[in-house]
């Protein structure tokens, strides 16, 4: 018996074949390319794959030759008649991540306790007392303390439309674009993630937001070293690491490991320099005197120690402590004697993005446009 071939027919067979990535068949998938052709008893025609990489690329291609002849008839020439087609892949390094952003920076600690999260805080507002637009994202997904520092522990962040897409507006006070875990979660229950959880909820954070047009994105990393430093080193292409500590050897010895992560040949991100927080005591009304309750230049000898600039030493003065948990940092105060402390330090980092941004391409160096 003599058999007409027509297109209906070979759908009709291909829908008997489903796609284990779904589980739909592969007519319904839309994975049938409009481009049926029929020669006599040849048949040839496109699948789509939604990846190259698809692992039932080759299972799919000779269930269809099956189907197709086992529901129509074995004379069917079909074998090696399928074409596969894919999306293209274009190089990643041609679509930075962050386009609007200049730079980005991770603020590092080793241990929990010296400060990090206020550093993080007072630097941003610092930068953007400079003049710089800065973002800070608060990465420590299971302590976050950024909306307390900033006094917004109640907003709630809202998705807008940009360019098609829809992205998380950040909150924005003090001139800084903030945006926190915490401003999704109970800030009153723990976050009882797996570390899978934890990074996935950072790569949404980085790069389902709307930063628009930054100078600086300073990133609070948590303490010590896990899953969410590796996924922010593989999923952004930092301008280089902060590392923040006390003068305490405890303290020192943690972050030596830090800059040995940065440093690692799998991680290769440069560090900026070090911050000396809590470097030395000074009470409100002795403010000439100095004491050095945590040990004396610590994280100096460390600088020295590791070739690495020290970005500035940090006072330990209730004011820092009562002023960020009022919810406004510090560093807004300009004119006063932290104000200034932090103004420096915003001034010696920016100056070693510069440096570097010119080590890297001379020729094509990012200007800080204030």
């Amino acid at each position: 018996m003599s058999i007409t071939l027509y297109p209906k027919l070979i759908l009709e067979a291909l829908a008997k074949v489903r796609y284990p990535g779904t589980g739909q068949n592969l007519v319904e998938a839309g994975m049938v390319e409009d481009d049926i052709r029929i020669e006599g008893m040849k048949v040839s025609f496109s699948l789509i794959f939604d990846k190259p990489n698809s692992p039932f690329i080759k299972s799919v291609v000779r269930a269809a030759e099956t189907a197709i002849q086992t529901y129509i008839s074995k004379e069917v020439d079909i074998v090696g008649n399928i074409r596969v087609k894919v999306p293209e892949v274009v190089p990643t390094e041609d679509l930075p991540l962050l386009p609007k952003v200049k730079n980005t920076l991770a603020i590092f600690s080793g241990k929990g306790g010296v400060g990090k999260s206020t550093v993080s805080a007072n630097l941003a507002v610092a930068l953007a007392k400079e003049g710089y637009k800065v973002g800070l994202l608060d990465a420590d997904i299971f302590g976050p303390s950024q909306p307390k520092m900033f006094g917004c522990e109640d907003a709630r962040p809202v998705l807008e439309e940009v360019e098609g897409r829809e992205l998380i507006a950040p909150v924005e006070k003090y001139g800084i674009r903030l945006l926190s875990i915490g401003f999704f979660v109970n800030k009153e229950s723990p976050v009882l993630w797996r570390g899978s959880m934890a990074s996935n909820a950072l790569k949404q954070l980085l790069t389902e937001t709307n930063w628009g047009e930054l100078d600086f994105l300073l990133i609070d990393l948590p303490p010590g070293t896990s899953d969410i430093h590796l996924t922010l080193v593989q999923t952004l292409g930092l301008t280089g690491s902060i590392i923040v500590t006390t003068p305490q050897q405890v303290a020192l010895a943690d972050a030596i490991k830090g800059v040995g992560m940065f440093l690692d040949e799998h991680v290769q991100v440069p560090i900026l320099g070090l911050v000396e927080n809590m470097a030395w005591f000074t009470p409100a009304e002795l403010p000439q005197n100095k004491y050095y309750i945590f040990g004396r230049d610590g994280g100096k000898a460390l600088a020295e120690e590791l070739d690495i600039p020290l970005l500035g030493q940090i006072p330990l003065i209730q004011s820092i402590c009562t002023s960020g948990d009022e919810g406004c940092p510090i560093a807004t105060e300009q004119d006063s004697l932290m104000g200034i402390y932090f103004r420096t330090l915003a001034r010696n980092v920016a100056e070693q993005v510069e440096r570097r941004n010119a080590e890297l391409a001379p020729t094509t160096k990012v200007e800080l446009q204030k």
